[in-house]
């Protein structure tokens, strides 16, 4: 094998093994992995939260929302839900209700 044709051979696996990554970081990339709230932060933001709302059950948590950094679900009487937004000090910083049927109730 000539130098010429090593290069060419080595050039042509090289650009295969980066085309593989990115083809793994690629379809990686789609998930977001949400992180619940726990221990004694789950206790203070789901407080935060249902005083927000004025009662209702926290469904779903999670930390380092794109919009705070806790967030916090609630789902109100009739189903609907709140998603409530939490600075790390346990502060709400904003809210959103969404409807009914996407959250798969009816009223």
């Amino acid at each position: 094998m000539t130098r010429k044709s090593k290069w060419i051979v080595g050039a042509v696996i090289s650009v295969a093994l980066v085309g593989a990554g990115t083809g793994v970081a690629t379809a990686s990339g789609g998930e977001e992995k949400e992180t619940p709230i726990t221990g004694s932060a789950l206790e203070k933001a789901s407080a935060a939260a249902l005083k927000h709302t004025g009662g209702g059950k926290v469904t779903e948590t999670e930390v380092g929302d794109e919009e705070g950094y806790y967030e916090v679900e609630v789902t109100l009487k009739g189903g609907k839900q709140e998603d409530v937004h939490l600075n790390k000090h346990f502060k709400v910083t904003g809210s959103k209700v969404e409807k009914a049927e996407k959250a798969g109730h009816k009223d």
